[in-house]
């Protein structure tokens, strides 16, 4: 997986990679935005292209109750509209709110860390950040730090005390997530200590018992004992000043915020989407870290007017939003400090991730950065179209239409043609 974000990391921190954007300076140097940066709203009654909302309304007239579909240009102006203030269940397009939420908070170079530390009276304690890329040989070098092999400051090769800081296994999982998903991949439980995402073929159903297990061995292959034992993660800042005075032996990092974004949303990784709000709430309860994201939003200046956050990865049945949300994010991230990286973040239309396969020999193959979305009887694309005219944000969220990918296609590709907007057609 480090390689594949590698890869997505060198994509993302260029500006010249992205169509239709003027070479800027670095973005590292630029300081994260205000709070209270002011931002233009999305213009219901400004400039709208009538063609184009004739267009939609043909395309959708058969299905439109199925349907949000809104089409906002850098201006704010919403150009083309179909139900977009119904909020509906957005499947992974939620993961466009948490990966925002999370780079406006935490920055590109963000990393999420995985610790052992040594304790005042000698005690060895394994904490982390829920990186999803940790893995056996980060787990081994653990092993050898707790051993004081391969020069870590650890305790010397014997009987060692590990404690490991983790959530309770009723946290491993939102409430709301069905039964059935946490089998999958796809479902696995959300872990401070995650080996491989807590993934292996399947879910892994008791990741805590695996890492135990696997430390376990490794400390005695190399000729100690290990006894291990889980406490609760530090919640309040009184236990986090205390903890500032014990001594860090080994740390693994993971790949920069850029990266992990585009790991959740070109490759639409739950497991990561999920770590990230939690980690820009800095709340490892579900229900905490959602209503941060909403605050967020609304202090954003976009509407929230039906938005309903329930988890981080849209696999939430809970989740509701409406497109015009979704656009106005669109619009209010491409104008960010950071913009280059949100869009980075994203599939490419016929070239990379969840879009590789889509809309190849078309007008708009390259020129279409989105995040898809898809669970049963949902099918949502929201992104940044680029055209003649400049970007449009343009989102589309559908819940119970029939064949939903060829209408995003003649969505897309009906924008693209209409833009700039005709006097007539």
């Amino acid at each position: 997986m480090k390689a594949a974000l590698l890869v997505l990391t060198l994509a993302a921190s260029t500006t010249a990679s992205i169509p239709g954007k003027a070479e800027q300076p670095p973005l590292l140097t630029l300081p994260p935005p205000p709070s209270n940066q002011p931002l233009p709203d999305l213009q219901q009654r400004g400039r709208s292209c009538a063609p184009l909302q004739q267009a939609l309304n043909r395309l959708l007239a058969p299905v439109a109750r199925s349907w949000s579909v809104s089409v906002v240009n850098s201006n704010g102006d919403l150009l083309g509209d179909v139900n977009g203030g119904m909020a509906r269940i957005p499947a992974s397009n939620q993961k466009l709110i948490s990966t925002a939420f999370a780079l406006d908070q935490l920055g590109p170079d963000f990393r999420l860390r995985t610790q052992l530390v040594q304790r005042a009276d000698g005690t060895l304690e394994l904490k982390g950040q829920g990186d999803p890329d940790l893995g056996i040989a980060g787990l081994q070098r653990f092993a050898m730090a707790a051993m004081g092999q391969g020069g870590a400051r650890g305790a010397s090769a014997g009987s060692v005390k590990l404690m490991v800081q983790e959530e309770p296994r009723q946290n491993w999982w939102p409430n709301d997530w069905h039964p059935a998903d946490r089998a999958y991949a796809y479902g696995a439980p959300i872990t401070r200590l995650a080996l491989t995402s807590n993934a292996l073929g399947g879910a892994v159903n008791d990741p805590y018992k695996r890492l135990e297990t696997l430390f376990k061995k490794e400390v005695k292959r190399r000729g100690g004992s290990v006894q291990v034992q889980q406490v609760l993660p530090i919640r309040n800042s009184q236990q986090r000043q205390q903890s500032d005075d014990q001594i860090v032996v080994h740390e693994e990092t993971s790949a920069p915020m850029h990266a992990l974004m585009s790991l959740a949303n070109t490759e639409s990784h739950n497991f990561t989407a999920e770590v990230l709000l939690r980690q820009a709430a800095d709340q490892w309860d579900v229900r905490a870290a959602s209503a941060a994201a909403h605050r967020w939003m609304q202090q954003q200046g976009i509407s929230v007017e039906g938005l309903r956050v329930a988890d981080g990865s849209g696999l939430s049945r809970n989740n509701r939003v409406s497109s015009q949300t979704i656009a106005a994010l669109l619009m209010r991230m491409d104008q960010h400090p950071y913009a280059a990286y949100y869009q980075a973040s994203m599939a490419i239309a016929g070239q990379r991730g969840t879009l590789r396969n889509y809309f190849i020999g078309s007008p708009i193959q390259g020129k279409f950065w989105g995040k898809t979305g898809t669970i049963s009887g949902v099918r949502s694309i929201s992104g940044i179209l680029q055209t003649n005219d400049g970007p449009r944000y343009v989102s589309m969220i559908s819940n119970g239409a029939s064949r939903p990918n060829a209408t995003i296609g003649q969505i897309l590709r009906t924008v693209y043609n209409l833009s700039p907007c005709p006097s007539s057609i």
